[in-house]
């Protein structure tokens, strides 16, 4: 695996400062399926670059934590023609880095990537959790004729017996999905946008305790008015405080073994979503070393 220079990698670092790596940012721009508007292939890219403005010192932990996490960033390569095909190649990366005890974090790209990046993750644990921040429910089971669809993310995760699924930020559901996830509400809890103030976070922490959690972030979760920078924004979504909330409370009580942040399609001139999306990044690596050991 070639990796960039700290400075051109995510955050930017000092090329002087050397620490071995734990986590491994993974650019992964797939576009192939999506159903409005475009341009996540451009999410890795802008992403990398707003990060190199996020303050690295964090007031909440008191420190610069990544210090003492260890930041590397893969260079760009040239991602599979077929989405089958990408799938099995994020894999297939994915498993490389945890075989070499790395947090794999997948910048997106489309939501489809989740389907490959959590596969060895799936085949490495008795049970998993996705935690999964999105707007849409995503359990079609196909979507324009594609199983593999953006819209069927967290169905194909589902797939797989030993994944069960939180999700939080929903506000966008078919009515093709409702039998679905009703005959699998064992395996599926949904923290409902429209249910926000009334969320209690203790019992997230007692289904998530001491468990392997996989984060998804799908940055439409986020309120249309804080993250129009995507394919398919939605209102009555996630903000700032509270998603910071959640994902506190998640990296205390569980273990994270993995993360993708996805569906970033850039809006020429408008860097501060690409900012928001950095900076929510270096948030949850950063709680999770925090608490990693606690």
């Amino acid at each position: 695996m070639e990796y960039l220079s700290n400075k051109k990698g995510f955050l930017g670092i000092d090329n002087k400062i050397k620490i071995k790596e734990n986590v491994v940012i993974v650019p992964f721009g797939l576009e192939k399926t999506v159903s409005y508007g475009g341009g996540t292939k451009n999410g890795p890219s802008a992403i990398i670059k707003a990060s190199h403005q996020v303050e690295l010192y964090d007031e909440d932990l008191n420190k610069e934590p990544y210090k003492f996490i260890g930041i590397k960033t893969l260079k760009n390569f040239k991602i599979k023609n077929k989405i089958s095909d990408a799938l099995n190649q994020i894999e297939k990366i994915n498993e490389n880095l945890i075989k070499k005890n790395k947090l794999p974090v997948v910048l997106g790209g489309e939501h489809s990537l989740t389907a490959g990046a959590i596969r060895p993750f799936v085949k490495k644990f008795k049970k998993i959790y996705l935690l999964h921040f999105d707007a849409h429910a995503d359990l079609r089971n196909s979507y324009n004729g594609n199983k593999f669809s953006h819209a069927s993310a967290i169905r194909r995760c589902l797939d797989f017996k030993n994944v069960n699924v939180i999700s939080f930020g929903i506000r966008n559901i078919s009515s093709s999905e409702i039998p679905f996830y009703k005959k699998n509400k064992k395996r599926i809890k949904i923290f409902w946008a429209k249910d926000k103030l009334n969320w209690k976070l203790s019992n997230l922490k007692k289904i998530l305790k001491n468990q392997k959690v996989y984060i998804t972030f799908d940055v439409d979760g986020f309120d249309s008015s804080v993250m129009p920078a995507t394919g398919t924004p939605e209102p009555g979504g996630l903000f700032w405080d509270e998603t910071i909330k959640i994902i506190k409370a998640a990296t205390r009580t569980a273990k994270i073994v993995g993360i993708d942040v996805n569906e970033l399609s850039p809006i020429k001139g408008f860097d501060s979503y690409n900012f928001l999306v950095a900076k929510l990044i270096y948030k949850i690596l950063s709680y999770t070393f925090e608490f990693k050991n606690k």
